[in-house]
């Protein structure tokens, strides 16, 4: 009985799991707005009501896409913090290992980086503590920073880590956007850590 509920809650996540596969696939080619569950249902070779089993709509859909994308953004980061070395090496992991993914990723870049955000529903209603769940280790790493006399003292952690965040975020979105790529995500990366570690170090 055990070993059937296992393999029963096993086939569900390995379904839930195809639907967002195609959704991502779906909405990164044709735009969430301009995509619908059948679209979504064909790609994923199950039937439309098949859909609503797993997701209350489309935009429980987008909304899941963003939740799994963050749970996968801050177990990686997080091990890479635990590393250890120095608050320059973690803010130096930090940014690099965040565009680094949005390269693995570029489907999903795209949902998340274009399509989720054009969506009012989520940008209202949306309370987003997995997005502040992430953020807070890029503040985590400031602290930390400032703690050992590494960082300045006048800085706002609070402030600085949106800063930081928000130049990480134009580089991928930039990045996803360009069709020829004018440089690289690993110079991308180390711009952005340099910049902010020229301002930061004491």
């Amino acid at each position: 009985m055990l070993a059937e509920k296992k393999a029963e809650k096993r086939s569900v996540s390995d379904k839930r799991e195809k639907i967002m596969q195609a959704a991502i696939s779906v909405f990164a080619s044709q735009g969430f707005f301009n995509s619908t569950v059948a679209d979504v249902a064909k790609v994923a070779s199950v039937a439309d009501g098949t859909i609503y089993l797993y997701f209350k709509n489309k935009d429980d859909l987008l909304i899941s896409i963003f939740e799994q994308s963050m749970d996968m953004f801050i177990d990686e980061v997080s091990d890479k913090v635990k590393e250890g070395g120095t608050p320059q090496e973690k803010l130096k992991r930090y940014i690099t290992l965040h565009l680094e993914l949005v390269q693995k990723n570029q489907d999903l870049a795209q949902v998340i980086q274009i399509e989720l955000r054009q969506s009012s529903k989520f940008m209202k209603e949306y309370a987003n503590a997995k997005f502040f769940e992430y953020m807070n280790i890029l503040q985590v790493i400031i602290e930390e920073g400032q703690a050992k006399n590494v960082f300045r003292q006048d800085a706002d952690p609070v402030i600085l880590k949106r800063a930081i965040f928000g130049a990480i975020d134009e580089m991928a979105l930039e990045w996803v956007l360009m069709k020829r790529k004018r440089y690289s995500i690993e110079d991308a990366a180390h711009q952005v850590y340099q910049l902010f570690t020229e301002g930061l170090t004491i």
